[in-house]
């Protein structure tokens, strides 16, 4: 039997390199995508490359329709849901005098409320033993820099969240946790690479591939006693 994973978000960075890591492991794959359609279908295509099929699908995570829609998408071309991966995220950034309310909407319609609608909608959609895992980020525990409050609010609201999430889903053996990444090499941190090496005890920035592999732990058979957690992945930054 084909098994079957939802990236929300997975067109870029982060987002992209579970999806591809899904595919490798045996998983055909939906990956949503907002504004680069050209990213999607070259994630696609590298994973048709595998001989997994993939499902790329265009929906906005601050519109609750798109989210549903892009659940029965993927259910009705792929099966029932075995891995729902929920990366889709913006962050803008401004000290707390300056946040406007458009901003501050936007990020909690996306990083929180749309979070927990594609969790809601995907495990309507998903087998028993199923899993859940959603990318949030290490600000949670540590914001590090002036102009983050409202960006680490959303991603603290979305650990707290998994822990609710985890208990309500236990009765059916699906295991919901949480990825916490620190700076990874992405395009939204590709301006700040080098000063953020620097404040990284091990002196780097994290790849896109390390946090698949740990994405990729936690949809596995391995992972199946961990649920409710944040697992951070960060260089030592939160230390």
């Amino acid at each position: 039997m084909s098994r079957a994973a939802l990236v929300f978000g997975g067109s870029r960075g982060i987002g992209a390199a579970i999806a591809l890591r899904m595919a490798r492991d045996g998983f055909d794959v939906a990956l949503t995508y907002v504004s680069r359609p050209d990213s999607a279908e070259t994630v696609a295509a590298e994973i048709h490359a595998m001989g997994r099929k993939a499902l790329p699908i265009r929906a906005d995570s601050a519109d609750p329709a798109a989210i549903a829609a892009a659940v029965e998408e993927t259910v009705s071309h792929l099966g029932l849901l075995d891995v729902a991966v929920v990366n889709a995220g913006l962050l803008r950034l401004g000290p707390v005098e300056s946040v406007s309310l458009v901003d501050l909407d936007q990020m909690l319609a996306v990083n929180v409320r749309g979070v927990f609608l594609a969790i809601q909608a995907s495990v309507a959609r998903m087998r028993d033993g199923g899993r859940v895992i959603t990318i949030g980020s290490n600000t949670a525990i540590r914001t590090g820099s002036p102009g983050s409050s409202v960006y680490a609010m959303t991603k603290a609201a979305v650990a707290a969240m998994v822990k609710g999430v985890a208990l309500d889903l236990a009765p059916r053996a699906i295991t919901a946790n949480n990825i916490q990444p620190g700076p990874t090499e992405t395009d939204m941190t590709a301006a700040m690479a080098e000063r953020l090496k620097e404040i990284v005890p091990l002196k780097r920035i994290g790849q896109p591939a390390e946090i698949a592999a740990l994405a990729a732990y936690l949809a596995g058979n391995e992972a199946g006693y961990m649920t409710g957690a944040s697992l951070t992945i960060d260089g030592g930054y939160v230390l």
